[in-house]
């Protein structure tokens, strides 16, 4: 893997870069869409290549580790072979999703044991066997096991947190440095920055996390409920210290406007469930702003749902027969939501790459902030 930056804004930290893998490169600043269990949901690849113009995927470790199991992914050949998507795949390690079972997991110094949420069935995620499902998964960026603690959080368990993942960050490092990919092409490792919203803390795990010197390195513990404010201002610290040559991940973030000023301040990739999860009820990001495909006002608005969309199929599909989809309760209002949004998405973050390139982020990403949040 490679990573060069291109351009760099004038009036801001943000940066504009090529990252290149075994299944392709990505232009940074990049959305990735979340493909929690090897495929977006209600968005075919075809959709996702031609209409969204997706560059790389997510798939997560705990979902496709419990369903359809190591097994059967290396049987395939990998998650490349099994859902067919040739592009770039990043792995989350499966960290967030214990932390989302909190009354079904025990964290301990070995690692974290669990009950499926599937079956009720026990199961052991350490530092070292995440490592090994990763290479059986084989995406091309795969993610150390780290524990994300919630907000808000004790400072005394946030460093004991700290502690901890950075001693397993150790052992995914020496795992994942004894091991080889198994599918012919390489694979690389992130570490993730925790420290919650404290500053020192988040500096101490960031100057850990760069000195692994893996080939990138990522933010994790942030949009788990703390104000916008508090996660600029965590992003902000990490970056002045995690190195500028190696992309740099905010892990589960997160709006438009949260994209937009995370870039401004260094930030290369994102990934978020918002722009599906939000489809799916009907919430749509638009180039006008926000919109509830579901309200009456809609019943008879047979303009383009988006007519700056970069999707044709956005462009073609009115409010009117999205909002009579979703009021029949069709499957189709779902998925054309979907692409809509995450089209949004990636559409954004391209233009954020041209204004950096050109010099004038700064300014445009103030102006499109305000502009994008507005309820239609």
């Amino acid at each position: 893997m490679s990573f060069s930056i291109q351009a760099k804004d004038v009036g801001s930290n943000a940066r504009a870069g090529i990252l290149e893998t075994a299944h392709g490169k990505i232009e940074t600043p990049i959305f990735m869409p979340v493909g929690t269990l090897g495929g977006v949901k209600a968005v075919h690849f075809k959709e996702l290549e031609t209409e969204v113009q997706a560059q790389i995927i997510l798939g997560n470790t705990y979902h496709l580790y419990l369903r359809p199991g190591t097994d059967i992914l290396q049987q395939a050949g990998g998650l490349h072979r099994f859902n067919g998507w040739n592009k770039p795949i990043l792995t989350d390690s499966g960290g967030f999703q214990v932390y989302s079972l909190a009354e079904m997991r025990k964290i301990k110094e070995e690692g974290a044991t669990f009950r499926s949420h599937i079956d009720g069935s026990k199961h052991l995620f350490t530092p070292e066997n995440v490592m090994d499902i990763q290479r059986k998964i084989g995406a091309d960026i795969i993610m150390a096991f780290d524990e994300c603690t919630p907000y808000p959080c004790d400072y005394r368990y946030a460093k004991k947190s700290i502690e901890l993942t950075h001693r397993w960050l150790a052992r995914c490092v020496n795992r994942f440095t004894e091991t080889e990919p198994l599918y012919g092409y390489e694979q690389f490792l992130f570490p993730i920055v925790q420290g919650s919203t404290y500053s020192d803390l988040r500096k101490i795990s960031a100057e850990f996390i760069a000195s692994q010197n893996m080939a990138g390195n990522a933010i994790g513990g942030l949009s788990v409920g703390e104000p916008a404010e508090e996660m600029y201002a965590m992003t902000e610290e990490v970056c002045a210290i995690l190195p500028k040559e190696k992309p740099r991940y905010l892990m589960g973030v997160g709006t438009p406007a949260n994209i937009l000023e995370c870039i401004a301040l260094g930030i290369d990739m994102f990934d978020c469930v918002m722009p599906t999860r939000n489809a799916r009820n009907g919430m749509l990001f638009t180039s006008n702003g926000i919109m509830n495909i579901k309200n009456e006002k809609w019943k008879a608005d047979f303009s383009s749902l988006d007519e700056n969309s970069s999707s044709e199929l956005v462009r073609n599909t009115s409010k009117a027969f999205l909002r009579h989809l979703f009021q029949s309760g069709e499957i189709l209002g779902g998925m054309i939501a979907s692409v809509n949004n995450l089209s949004f998405y990636l559409k954004l973050v391209r233009e954020a790459r041209q204004k950096i390139t050109e010099g004038t982020f700064a300014d445009w990403k103030n102006t499109m902030t305000t502009k994008l949040m507005q309820r239609l």
